[in-house]
């Protein structure tokens, strides 16, 4: 039988969340509690701004935020000395993205930036608003934008 992942799971990403929740109440892990707490707080605020149930996809850019400002902070903490706190945040980010979709390689990246160069006619770095703009809902959640819009500069510079 095939495991249970965020991509196999029929489950909504926010109810695998708030079992995850639970389970690590029970285990009593603070940790993995409280980072979860916070997703489902942030999820929270963004249902109540929206005034309705989240999809999965807003649910995943929920967390894709709250994993980019980990990232930020880790670079913050270590840029300052505290190697301890970007540890925490490195545990943290990890947490979150294992309600994440799998990540595109950067192999995968630079493919799917290919395919869209040539499907958007884009000659040059004044047509990255375009590319990026087709290649946003296919990475949504699965890659980290700064790396496609690096790869997307470096390929129409190339062009």
């Amino acid at each position: 039988m095939k495991p249970m992942t965020p991509e196999t799971d029929a489950t909504p990403r926010l109810e695998r969340i708030e079992s995850a929740m639970r389970d690590s109440m029970r285990a009593r892990d603070a940790q993995r509690t409280q980072t979860l707490r916070m997703a489902m707080a942030a999820a929270q605020n963004l249902r109540i701004a929206h005034g309705r149930d989240l999809t999965d996809d807003e649910v995943i850019d929920v967390l894709t935020k709250q994993v980019k400002q980990r990232r930020e902070s880790i670079a913050m903490y270590r840029d300052a000395g505290h190697e301890d706190r970007a540890t925490a945040e490195e545990q943290e980010a990890e947490i979150l993205a294992e309600f994440l979709p799998t990540q595109l390689m950067p192999e995968e990246i630079e493919a799917m930036v290919r395919a869209a160069i040539e499907e958007t006619g884009a000659t040059s770095p004044a047509d990255m608003g375009r590319v990026m703009g087709r290649m946003a809902p296919q990475i949504r959640g699965r890659a980290d934008g700064g790396l496609v819009s690096a790869t997307v500069r470096r390929l129409l510079a190339e062009a």
